[in-house]
């Protein structure tokens, strides 16, 4: 898609998918796009290539499972190679809305003509259709970052402390400043720590209203009791994952403010309880939960050793 010198690609990342999402998400984004690159992380898949090269994607595979952020800034450099300005990032298991890319265009181009010129990256309101509840906004509060409602008013701007992946409109001029993803988180945390990094550069970040995705985050939404909203529960090595990488982010000198350093240590702290308490099997969470949060304390990235 180009709009006034906007040439928007789509990246894809890929592990194992299920080739009807897949072929869903394909069919969705690639009329909305000027080119769409899938950057697989080691998936068996034989029908793969076909699906990708039928919708006129470019296929690139990785050979083994590297982790999201370093397929997200494969493909970042793959599709700047075809001259876009600006990054779409998606999941596999993401829908984006007929209209979705142009909302974002739409979107950016406002933030600029309102004199805002460091727009980072705009991002759909992704929804779960398994537990009915608002979309996957955060906002920037005193302890970290909180989920809002949003106004009904489409096209509306909220500016928010960092965006989702999947369904995010990245310029490729903020990747140049800020930097790529962070290859040694490998998944969980990559888009909050790249957010964080822009947001501290002087950059902005932007949910836009009416900018609807279809996203299923985690595995298949729980209630808990005395709490309003579901959990999405995750796998066991995510569990590694999201423990390690959280102790990473608050050790991380003149990442977070002070307050967000506290307000995710509670919140870990809360996540381990309740994968502990509620979520089987946990002889096998619990050791992987206790690993990562040590390999946090000990600065250790990358892939889960084993894996």
């Amino acid at each position: 898609m180009a709009d006034g010198g906007v040439r928007v690609a789509a990246v894809v990342v890929t592990y194992q998918p299920r080739q009807d999402a897949l072929t869903a998400l394909l069919t969705a984004v690639a009329p909305q796009v000027a080119a769409v690159v899938v950057v697989d992380n080691g998936s068996s898949a034989p029908w793969l290539e076909e699906r990708v090269t039928t919708h006129g994607g470019a296929l690139l595979r990785l050979g083994a499972n590297l982790g999201i952020a370093a397929a997200q800034n494969r493909g970042c450099d793959a599709v700047r190679a075809v001259g876009a300005t600006h990054v779409l990032l998606l999941d596999q298991d993401s829908v984006p809305a007929p209209d979705m890319v142009q909302v974002l265009v739409a979107a950016t181009a406002a933030a600029h003509a309102r004199g805002d010129g460091r727009v980072a990256a705009v991002g759909a309101t992704g929804r779960d259709d398994r537990d009915g509840e608002p979309p996957f906004v955060y906002a920037a509060r005193r302890w970290g970052p909180r989920r809002i409602d949003l106004p009904d008013v489409p096209g509306t701007l909220v500016e928010v402390g960092f965006l989702i992946a999947s369904g995010t409109l990245v310029d490729v001029a903020a990747l140049d400043a800020v930097g790529p993803m962070d290859e040694g988180m490998f998944i969980d945390h990559v888009d909050l720590e790249w957010g964080v990094r822009a947001r501290r550069a002087g950059w902005h970040l932007y949910a836009v209203v009416g900018a609807e995705l279809r996203h299923e985050l985690g595995e298949t939404p729980r209630a808990v009791p005395g709490r309003s909203r579901t959990v999405h529960v995750q796998s066991v090595v995510r569990n590694y994952y999201m423990t390690r990488n959280t102790i990473r982010l608050v050790r991380t000198r003149n990442l977070m403010p002070a307050a967000w350093r506290w307000g995710y240590l509670w919140w870990i702290t809360k996540y381990v309880v309740y994968y502990t308490l509620a979520v089987a099997p946990r002889r096998v969470r619990v050791p992987l939960m206790l690993r990562g949060l040590r390999d946090g304390v000990l600065g250790r990235s990358g892939p889960l050793p084993g894996r």
